[in-house]
């Protein structure tokens, strides 16, 4: 039985790895802690855990952490893992980080968008944790650098293409929309009921926000050369859920079919991505609390650019349950353990 720990589990993040654990037949936490809620049951801050897994939240010190687990999730803000994670590792333990730390492999890049890295000689050592794309890496490696949740949902979404040389890497707009729980727990007039509902929003407009780095970083990977998007996320009176749609100029005359047919070869045999069917195209809806990214791409005959649509559970696929599919891949077992959960739907 593998044991984990979940530091910063009071969040949404946390509370959903937490649920996902819960279920795992080869991993037991063993260990949750929380600085906001240390001293408190995790069903004082999380009802829903009542009776099932109703822990006793600790102060976050990482020799007494370290103590009780063999793998660390860190689900914490910027900033904080860095305080943490340096001596987790010291200390021959793996690690899942999931906030965006060691996504970046720049430290100057990571300055631009956040502020000085504080252990950028951990940078090389961490591997980016997306499962579809970097499997044989993250088995190898000790410190995983979870997805953002956008990045997820594109990057998933246009590698076939970017692969395959078939879109010009500069003609890419990704147009996202999010539930209000990519936002995180903390209070936040933005994300208030009155302020969310009934609206509809773009925030981070013009190129500033700070998925993309890490959007540019990997799809730059992908294609072999450099490649800028034009990206800006919505928030959407929802408490899950990313869809992302996204266009692109092919390089040569292609048709749906020939699409499909790329994104099938690609992810035939992948357990958590979902290509759709000619003319059916992903919601929210059918996703929610799954692992799942659902597809569906077409070309608009009209002004000859493709046409991308994918959906995820931000806390899910976006989050916590890639976390898990990258513990299940550090610890050798089989990928989709304690993940093959039907989406909830209504």
């Amino acid at each position: 039985m593998l044991k984990v720990a979940v530091v910063g589990a009071s969040g949404y993040t946390g509370v959903e790895l937490i649920r996902l654990l819960h279920a795992h037949p080869e991993a037991a936490v063993t260990c949750v802690t929380s600085e906001q809620s240390a001293g408190k049951r995790l069903s004082d801050v999380f009802p829903s855990a009542r009776s099932r897994c109703d822990m006793l939240l600790e102060n976050l010190e990482p020799v007494r952490v370290a103590e009780k687990a063999d793998l660390i999730f860190t689900a914490l803000p910027h900033k904080a893992a860095m305080e943490v994670v340096p001596t987790f590792l010291s200390l021959g333990k793996q690690v899942v980080d999931l906030s965006a730390d060691y996504r970046l492999h720049d430290a100057d890049v990571y300055g631009k968008w956040y502020e000085p890295h504080m252990n950028p000689e951990l940078l090389p050592r961490a591997v980016y944790g997306l499962p579809e794309i970097r499997r044989e890496e993250i088995a190898a490696a000790d410190l995983v650098a979870n997805p953002g949740c956008y990045p997820t949902s594109i990057i998933l979404a246009l590698a076939p293409l970017l692969k395959r040389g078939v879109i010009d890497p500069s003609s890419i707009i990704a147009d996202s929309k999010s539930g209000v729980s990519g936002a995180g727990r903390s209070a936040k007039v933005d994300n208030l009921y009155c302020e969310v509902n009934d609206g509809f929003k773009a925030y981070g407009v013009g190129g500033v926000h700070r998925h993309i780095p890490e959007i540019e970083q990997e799809l730059t990977l992908l294609a072999g050369r450099g490649v800028t998007v034009t990206f800006t996320p919505h928030l959407v009176p929802m408490n899950r859920g990313i869809l992302s749609t996204i266009y692109c100029h092919p390089t040569s005359t292609l048709t749906p079919e020939q699409l499909l047919d790329m994104y099938n070869d690609d992810y035939d045999g992948e357990a958590f991505v979902r290509v759709l069917p000619k003319g059916v195209f992903p919601s929210t809806a059918f996703v929610r609390g799954s692992n799942f990214c659902d597809i569906g791409v077409t070309i608009d005959p009209r002004s000859g650019r493709i046409v991308i649509v994918s959906a995820i559970d931000n806390l899910v696929k976006g989050a916590s349950g890639q976390a898990v599919q990258n513990m299940n891949i550090l610890a050798g077992l089989p990928e989709n353990m304690g993940l093959e959960l039907i989406p909830i739907y209504p």
